[in-house]
């Protein structure tokens, strides 16, 4: 199948049908905008995924429960508290937000899903929020996908968004996401946040579906510093807008979608990789000719999460040997003795053992701002791509003093 995908701007409001507002409200710092809307003009299909921490955010709790419907019109999103650990008060604010955006929206208020990034253990500051739910309710608009992107940022230097658009049954179809997320990035089953929306019309069960294979192969593919937060989520919604057949199984529609989806996703992904605190390159390790894929993708996961690997990177020193080791304790299966690795297009490693190579050259293919990683197992034809950060001494220097 083609893919015929096409750049678009805009973020969650490039879709038809969708209004985004980012205000600021006071919850951590004064002037800095820290409370997003996403509003559909009309009700919509919704999916999520959530983290697998034990410990959970209260907004994941709440959004957990509502997003079993299947559908919802709003999301209400606050940086620089995570709402976490505040017990049952931390309940009670997730659904005072809800209420809030409800009240304003007009809308019901299981129609209204929350989240929540930021400190975790500290009170809720809801004599700012719920004023600033209400101001940023007055800011809807079709222009609004930039300003929500920059509220829900924390430790992020720059906001992360994108959208595109691809034909569907004779219809033009578009999606948009907005991600967040510097530090405290190891998914399972999730990312931070990020929050997708589509024109497309799409039943909820196959936007479940298409989601969770999409942040199968791009969120949980990454990974800046080994934490996986309490708070990670990842919602989609779809309102139909785009007038195509409700796609409702299989069909070629079914994988057109969920290949651009994952595509949204990928490319927020690798975004909130580069983005990693204090990092300087993006790290990129692509495992090649795997047994299976479960292998490769252990494989490309264990060595883009090693700080042995993260640190060679940053010092520009091509020390193949640990990302042979990453690889070995990864669990994927393969023979040690028939593994090549490349830095860049130099090799470093044929069948497991040394070759000769160019210190100075390999030195420069590290300088670089993206750094790309190749492992050929030579055990299957199986591949998986994952991506992360160097690690410097500034992403000490930020967690070392984030809470104050």
């Amino acid at each position: 199948m083609a893919r015929t995908w096409e750049e678009k701007s805009g973020g969650v409001t490039a879709p038809q049908g969708f209004l985004a507002a980012g205000v600021a409200a006071g919850v951590k710092y004064k002037g800095r905008r820290d409370i997003a809307l996403i509003f559909s003009e009309v009700p919509a299909r919704a999916a999520g995924v959530f983290t697998t921490n034990l410990v959970k955010g209260a907004p994941v709790v709440v959004t957990m429960e509502r997003i079993a419907r299947g559908r919802a019109r709003a999301v209400v999103v606050n940086s620089g508290n995570a709402n976490t650990c505040n017990g049952e008060q931390g309940i009670r604010d997730a659904r005072a937000m809800a209420q809030e955006t409800a009240r304003v929206l007009n809308i019901p208020e299981e129609d209204v899903l929350v989240a929540s990034t930021g400190v975790i253990g500290q009170p809720m500051p809801m004599d700012r929020i719920l004023p600033g739910i209400a101001a940023a309710a007055r800011e809807l608009s079709s222009g609004g996908g930039a300003a929500a992107a920059e509220a829900i940022m924390t430790t992020d230097t720059e906001p992360k968004e994108t959208a595109l658009s691809l034909p569907l049954s004779g219809h033009t179809v578009t999606i948009g996401g907005m991600a967040k997320g510097s530090g405290m990035i190891h998914p399972s089953m999730a990312t931070m946040l990020c929050f997708i929306t589509t024109d497309a019309a799409v039943s909820a069960p196959c936007l479940q579906e298409m989601l969770r294979h999409a942040v199968d192969r791009s969120f949980n593919m990454i990974s800046v510093d080994g934490d996986t937060s309490t708070n990670d989520m990842v919602l989609a919604l779809a309102n139909g807008r785009a007038g195509n057949p409700e796609i409702a199984a299989e069909n070629e529609d079914y994988h057109l979608l969920r290949d651009a989806l994952t595509e949204v996703c990928t490319r927020l992904a690798r975004a909130v990789a580069r983005d990693g605190e204090g990092a300087t390159k993006l790290l990129e390790v692509k495992v090649i000719n795997a047994a299976s894929e479960k292998d490769a993708r252990l494989a490309a996961r264990a060595v883009v999460a090693s700080n042995l690997v993260k640190t060679a990177i940053y010092g520009q020193d091509a020390n193949w040997g640990r990302i042979i080791c990453a690889a070995g304790y990864s669990g994927a299966h393969f023979d040690p003795d028939r593994v090549d690795i490349y830095l860049g297009d130099i090799m470093v490693a044929r069948d497991g053992v040394a070759l000769p190579f160019d210190e100075e050259a390999a030195s420069s293919v590290l300088a670089g701002r993206e750094v790309r990683v190749l492992v050929d197992l030579k055990s299957g034809e199986y591949e998986a791509t994952a991506w992360g950060c160097d690690l410097t001494g500034e992403y000490v220097n930020i967690n070392a003093s984030y809470r104050t």
